[in-house]
């Protein structure tokens, strides 16, 4: 069975889920039409799928989407770590085909070495919102992770989703509310998502100065964009009927403030916390936002199945390292205890194999998912995965790189490029 979206729904159609397809025929089909005189709808530079998505969208989705925390240095330091990194390619290496890009994460073995990143309020970016990148993600053979702060319910989002691996993503009420928890947790599991994405960085948002100058939160709107998911929670219901008397829909504006405190409860929780999930969640468990040695430690200690080394692409922190940079420390104090995920920064194929090198077993996609949204709902969000992936693959094999597994796709395929240039 596989999906579809129009209209802002998910639809089932009979065709049957087709494998996963080699990356690199995109670029063949292109090719192709091209003798038709044929120009594809979305351009390949992957640069330029920012610059073409502004131009489509208003002052608050660009503010949201791109803006950063503080004055931006983070995600500056983010991007500028991949090109201290460079690929050495090797040549006369004969293989048998192009590179597998394959997996194993959480037990599973996946076909490609991405994933949709959890991004929320996808409603204000298209329509189709988180509709319709699920919809891609499954279509592309690639996990969708959803995140608490959509504009669709958990039910919704997994129908769209059909056949596809996908993940949840929990901003973590205060322990108050731990009965909301559950409720989500139970609905995500009841609903086919075998994960569960902790994100540590985001128990309150940033200074983010774009959305500020904006007064732009879309989260205290009189509307279900990032609150859905509370709206839509019989517990979260439940008591707000019992506290005002009367039903969410009749006063949204106080309904998403009060939601919008729930899952963003300003105090953080501890590692001490991490039981409690372990306890009500039936399931791998990776904890989101880890930028230290100790506290990747403190999480193989308690049991974690994974980590994303992550800092929220320069959101939520400014001044901070750069995701890159400390991922090779990371991995050699915990790569062999759990799994380690990677996200910051990507906007490359050569971006994905220079993190997987350094250890990573996956990378997750952000906002150049989000600028396919918006170009192109569904299908822009199909050519952004495709083509990552394709520049991936013809990475690896111009680069003499067998497959995305460790044992050809590791530390001796990069070089520090400021090594070469030592005297």
């Amino acid at each position: 069975m596989s999906y579809t979206v129009s209209d802002n729904v998910g639809h089932r159609n009979d065709k049957p889920p087709q494998p996963p397809k080699n990356p690199v025929d995109y670029e063949n089909a292109i090719y192709q039409k091209g003798l038709q005189f044929e120009r594809p709808p979305f351009t390949f530079q992957s640069g330029e799928w920012e610059p073409q998505a502004k131009a489509r969208m208003s002052a608050n989705s660009i503010g949201y989407v791109c803006g950063n925390a503080g004055t931006g240095e983070t995600a500056r330091k983010n991007h500028e770590a991949f090109a201290k990194w460079s690929i050495v390619p090797k040549r006369l290496v004969k293989t048998k085909g192009m590179p597998a890009l394959s997996t194993t994460v959480l037990g599973k073995h996946l076909p490609f070495p991405i994933a949709v990143a959890p991004v929320g309020v996808q409603r204000i970016f298209n329509p189709e919102g988180e509709l319709a990148s699920a919809a891609a993600a499954a279509a592309e053979s690639v996990p969708y992770i959803m995140s608490t702060a959509s504009s669709t319910s958990i039910e919704d989002v997994a129908e769209a989703n059909g056949d596809g691996e996908r993940w949840f993503q929990l901003y973590w009420p205060a322990r108050e509310h731990d009965d909301i928890t559950i409720s989500m947790l139970n609905r995500a599991k009841k609903a086919g998502f075998s994960a569960l994405f902790v994100t540590l960085d985001t128990y309150v948002l940033g200074w983010r100065p774009t959305d500020m100058d904006n007064g732009y939160n879309p989260f205290l709107r009189s509307d279900t964009i990032g609150v859905a998911i509370g709206f839509s929670d019989p517990v979260y219901r439940a008591q707000f009927k019992e506290k005002h008397g009367k039903e969410i829909e009749e006063d949204l504006h106080t309904a998403a403030a009060e939601w919008t405190r729930t899952v963003f409860p300003v105090l953080s929780h501890g590692f001490d916390d991490v039981k409690f999930l372990q306890e009500h969640w039936d399931g791998p468990i990776i904890l989101k936002g880890i930028q230290t040695v100790d506290d990747a430690k403190q999480c193989a200690e308690l049991g974690i199945q994974g980590i994303v080394v992550s800092n929220h692409g320069g959101r939520q922190v400014d001044g901070g390292v750069s995701s890159l940079g400390v991922l090779p420390g990371i991995v050699a104090a915990v790569g062999d205890k759990l799994d380690i995920f990677f996200d910051s920064g990507v906007r490359a194929g050569a971006d994905i194999a220079k993190a997987m090198a350094l250890g990573a077993k996956m990378c997750l996609i952000g906002r150049p998912f989000v600028y396919g949204l918006v170009l192109g709902g569904q299908q822009g969000v199909s050519h952004v995965l495709k083509s990552l992936l394709g520049d991936l693959e013809l990475t690896l094999h111009l680069a003499g790189i067998e497959g995305a597994d460790p044992k050809y796709l590791n530390r001796g395929v990069l070089m520090r490029e400021d090594e070469l240039w030592r005297s």
